[in-house]
């Protein structure tokens, strides 16, 4: 199956109302318009989320498991960086609402199961996700799987500069657009640029509310220098395979009920 046929947006209404009969998995990716340093598109998350639920697809099929991609949703809750241009914000509440509507209108339409794919890691983005799930599972007694990133179980798995949380826009971000869509990286400003040092999680737990304050003036944490198309791979394989076992640990449970 081609990328375009795995879209789910690519199908017909009758196509889609077939796939919803045979049990399909819907993958939700989830990302942010916001500055992701002078090196990468504003459309960073979004990118990486849409390639690793692609994979994760991809690899649900193998299983005999028919999965699709939806339409990214590209806008959420970026107050973090909104000291940049072409950063656009939304409510915490617009954000969940919409995620909740989203995930409402499949279940209703007979989906199997939705996953969340998000690459956006904002604490505020993170509870609007959460706060989706929960109405969601109260509404209608149906779980989304969603690995958040963030709890050590799927950390364990990514790279120590995620670990560490000097992550934004550094190794592990560029990485990631290099092996999905290299030709978006401006390599030579990338080559560049200094390390940045700094950990926007422990910053944030001393209590900084933006990357300025952070002390990413450029919008950027970690080292853009040290990227690879082969790190993105390797780091691709592990965000696809934490899709790939929420979604069967979902199912498990669901056969279960």
């Amino acid at each position: 199956m081609s990328d375009d046929v795995q879209m789910f947006q690519n199908r017909t209404w009758k196509e889609a109302r077939e796939a919803v009969a045979r049990g399909v998995v819907v993958i939700l990716p989830v990302g942010s318009t916001e500055a992701h340093g002078p090196h990468l598109p504003l459309a960073t998350d979004v990118i990486i989320s849409e390639e690793m639920s692609r994979r994760a697809a991809e690899r649900l099929r193998a299983l005999g498991i028919e999965a699709l991609v939806l339409p990214a949703i590209s806008y959420s809750v970026t107050d973090f960086s909104a000291d940049f241009p072409g950063t656009i914000s939304i409510r915490k509440e617009t954000a969940a609402a919409l995620i909740h509507d989203i995930c409402a209108s499949l279940y209703e339409q007979g989906a199997r199961l939705i996953a969340i794919a998000n690459s956006h890691l904002e604490p505020v983005h993170v509870a609007s996700i959460n706060e989706a799930i929960e109405t969601v599972k109260q509404e209608t007694g149906r779980a989304v799987a969603f690995p958040d990133k963030r709890r050590r179980r799927w950390a364990e798995m990514l790279t120590e500069e995620f670990r560490r949380g000097d992550c934004h826009a550094g190794s592990y971000e560029t990485s990631l657009v290099m092996a999905a869509r290299p030709e978006l990286v401006r390599e030579d400003i990338r080559r560049s640029l200094e390390r940045v040092p700094i950990s926007i999680a422990e910053k944030i737990r001393e209590g900084a509310s933006t990357f300025t304050e952070a002390g990413g003036t450029e919008a950027y944490f970690g080292d853009p220098r040290a990227a690879s198309r082969e790190e993105g791979e390797t780091t691709y394989e592990a965000l696809s395979n934490m899709i790939v076992t929420t979604v069967m640990e979902a199912l498990g449970e669901a056969s279960k009920a």
